[in-house]
C-alpha cells in the first residue's frame, strides 16, 4: 500500500508527542513535572457547562447546520463588534471543530498549489503543516529576541512576492507570548493594503493579557484592511474549553461559504449541545476569564523570575498568553536533546524550540498549579547547572 504524498511531507506534532510521553510516563507512576500542553488547568466555567447539560435535556442532540448553531454565530459577531470592533455579521462566521479546525478550513478553502504563506518565526506549530497539505508553500521569516520576537514592516514587505496569498499573524503569540502594540499592527496592516495579500489574524489568546497591554484586531483600522482580514479564534484557552472543541472563523461571505461546504463534507457541524456553553460563554459573566488571567500572571512572574536566576538561560517577558520561550544557546545543544536529556534525568516536559522554527528555545507553559511550577523550576535549574 502506498499512502498519499502529502502525508510524508507532514510532521507530526512534536507539542502532542512530548505531552503523550510526559502522560505516559505518569500513567507509570513517575512524577512529572509538566509545561508541555497549552491547555489551562482550571475547570469549565459553571454557567458554561450548565448550559451544555441544559441543552443536553432539551434535546440539542441532533444533527445542526453545517456553519454552527444560528444563535451562536449571532452571540459570536456580536462579540466580535463590541470587542473588536469588527463590523460581522452572522452569516459572516462559521463555527468549527476548535480553533486549529478554522485555519485548517481557511487554508483548504483558500490556498492552491504555487500560493505562498508568509509565517513569522517563532511560529505556532500546525501553520506550515496546514499550508503543506493545501499544496502551498510556507515563507518563515525569521524573528529574534531584539523585536520581541515579532515581525517587522519591513521583514513582511520584502517577503512579499507576486504568489503571495496570506500573511499569518499570530498575537499573542504561542509560543513566545509576545503582544503586538497597537503601533506595530498599524504598521503591519499599511503593508498588507499596499501590497493587496490578504491577513488571517490568529486571536485565540486574546484574553490573557498583562501588565496592562492592550489587543488590538488587524481588522478594526479601516475598511480596506478589514476587506482583506480573517479572524481565527476559539474558546480553548480563554474559557478553559479545551476539550470542547469549539472556535470560529470570521472573514468575508466567500470564504465563509467556501470553509462552509469544506466543513459540510468532513465534519458535518459541529457537537451541538457543546455550542450552548460556547453561547453562555460569550453572554454569561466574564469574571470567570478574569479569576484565570489573574492566576497566570502570578504564575509567570514565578517562572519567570525563576528561570532568569538561571545560569545559562534568559527568557524576556511576556505580554500574553501562558507560554515562555527562553533562550538556551549558551547551553550550547540543540533544543530536542535538551528537552529529551531533561524529562529523562528530571522528569521535566517542556516542548522543544526546533517544533516553532527556533532551535535555540525551549517553550514552557505555565498553566498548571504553582507547586508543580516550583517543583519544576527546582528541577530544572539542578539540570542545568549539572550539564
Amino acid at each position: 500500500m502506498k499512502l498519499a504524498e502529502r502525508v510524508s511531507q507532514v510532521s507530526p506534532s512534536l507539542t502532542l508527542a512530548i505531552t503523550a510521553k510526559a502522560n505516559a510516563m505518569k500513567a507509570e507512576g513517575i512524577d512529572v513535572c509538566s509545561f508541555s500542553a497549552g491547555e489551562p488547568d482550571f475547570e469549565t466555567p459553571a454557567h458554561v457547562r450548565a448550559a451544555a447539560e441544559k441543552a443536553l435535556e432539551e434535546g440539542k442532540t441532533r444533527y445542526g447546520p453545517e456553519a454552527g448553531e444560528p444563535k451562536l454565530r449571532e452571540a459570536i459577531a456580536r462579540k466580535l463588534k463590541t470587542d473588536n470592533d469588527l463590523d460581522y455579521k452572522a452569516e459572516n462566521v462559521i463555527v468549527t471543530n476548535g480553533g486549529k479546525h478554522s485555519l485548517f478550513n481557511l487554508m483548504l478553502a483558500l490556498i492552491e498549489p504555487g500560493d505562498e504563506v508568509i509565517i513569522p518565526a517563532p511560529f505556532w506549530v500546525s501553520y506550515p503543516e496546514m499550508v503543506t497539505i493545501a499544496g502551498g508553500k510556507s515563507v518563515i521569516v525569521n524573528t529574534d529576541a531584539s523585536t520581541g520576537y515579532k515581525i517587522t514592516p519591513e521583514q513582511l514587505r520584502k517577503s512579499i512576492t507576486p504568489q503571495t496569498k496570506l500573511f499569518v499573524l499570530n498575537s499573542p503569540s504561542n509560543p513566545t507570548g509576545m503582544v503586538y502594540t497597537p503601533d506595530e499592527i498599524k504598521a503591519l496592516a499599511e503593508v498588507v493594503v499596499d501590497t493587496d495579500i490578504l491577513v488571517v489574524s490568529d486571536e485565540i489568546y486574546e484574553k490573557i493579557l498583562y501588565d496592562g497591554v492592550q489587543h488590538l484586531s488587524i481588522g478594526s483600522l479601516g475598511k480596506e484592511i478589514f476587506a482583506r482580514t480573517i479572524i481565527s479564534n476559539g474558546f480553548a484557552k480563554g474559557y478553559s474549553m479545551t476539550g470542547w472543541r469549539i472556535g470560529y472563523l470570521a472573514g468575508s461571505t466567500e470564504i465563509i461559504k467556501a470553509a462552509s461546504k469544506i466543513q459540510g463534507h468532513s465534519t458535518s457541524n459541529v457537537c451541538t449541545f457543546a455550542q450552548y456553553g460556547a453561547i453562555a460563554a460569550l453572554e454569561g459573566s466574564q469574571d470567570c476569564v478574569e479569576e484565570m488571567r489573574q492566576a497566570f500572571a502570578k504564575r509567570r512572574q514565578v517562572m519567570l523570575e525563576r528561570i532568569n536566576a538561571i545560569p545559562g538561560l534568559s527568557c524576556p517577558k511576556p505580554n500574553g498568553a501562558f507560554y515562555l520561550f527562553p533562550d538556551i544557546s549558551k547551553m550550547k545543544v540543540k533544543s530536542l536533546e535538551f528537552c529529551n536529556a531533561l524529562l529523562e534525568k528530571e522528569q521535566v516536559a517542556v516542548i522543544p524550540g526546533i517544533a516553532f522554527g527556533a532551535d535555540e528555545n525551549i517553550r514552557l507553559s505555565y498553566a498548571t498549579d504553582m507547586a508543580t511550577i516550583e517543583k519544576g523550576m527546582d528541577r530544572l535549574e539542578k539540570f542545568v547547572r549539572s550539564c
